[in-house]
């Protein structure tokens, strides 16, 4: 029985290895060579028919939410102006304990980019210098780009802003004329 399993294995490694004849083929082999496959392409319906056949959309509609969504927006703006700050970007161009070093910078900020208004600020126990209130952050780029080889420490930061048109009910009263 074992001699019977090495002459199969044997057999098999032999077919196995046998050389096989060298195949050429040549462009002229394929010359005369068809092969039909439009039975398996998917078929498309011609667009030019299918836009023929679409109905011009009606004007008005029972299902129009115009005048709602202009509600909705109303109301948004309204609930935002009633806000006092909004979430928004500065430059934040120094962050640090040394109050020396925060107006050292500020100085050599104002020599060098005079234009830029700047602003301290301190949040114990660090003292912050920051450029800027911007909506967007891509607006804030600008002035980060400008100040990131003077200043190698910039960064563009989250900050809340506050409106610069916000006033408190207590002082729009207050501004009011002829009342005692």
């Amino acid at each position: 029985m074992r001699g019977y399993l090495v002459v199969l294995l044997f057999g098999v490694v032999f077919v196995g290895c046998k050389s096989s004849a060298n195949v050429n083929s040549t462009r002229s082999d394929f010359s005369n060579y068809t092969e039909d496959v439009s039975a398996t392409l998917p078929d498309y319906p011609d667009y030019q028919d299918q836009l023929a056949q679409i109905e011009e959309p009606v004007e008005s509609s029972d299902l129009a939410i115009d005048d709602q969504l202009a509600a909705i927006g109303r109301d948004l703006a309204a609930q935002n102006e009633s806000e006092p700050y909004f979430d928004g970007y500065t430059v934040l161009i120094y962050s640090g304990i040394d109050r020396e070093m925060a107006f050292e910078t500020q100085e050599s900020l104002e020599e060098l980019f005079p234009d830029l208004n700047s602003r301290m600020q301190y949040e114990q126990p660090r003292y912050l210098l920051k450029i800027g209130q911007y909506k967007h952050r891509f607006e804030a780029q600008k002035n980060y780009s400008l100040l990131k080889e003077t200043f190698p420490s910039v960064r563009i930061i989250q900050d809340r802003i506050q409106r610069k048109d916000f006033q408190l009910d207590s002082e729009k009263n207050d501004n009011d004329e002829g009342e005692n």
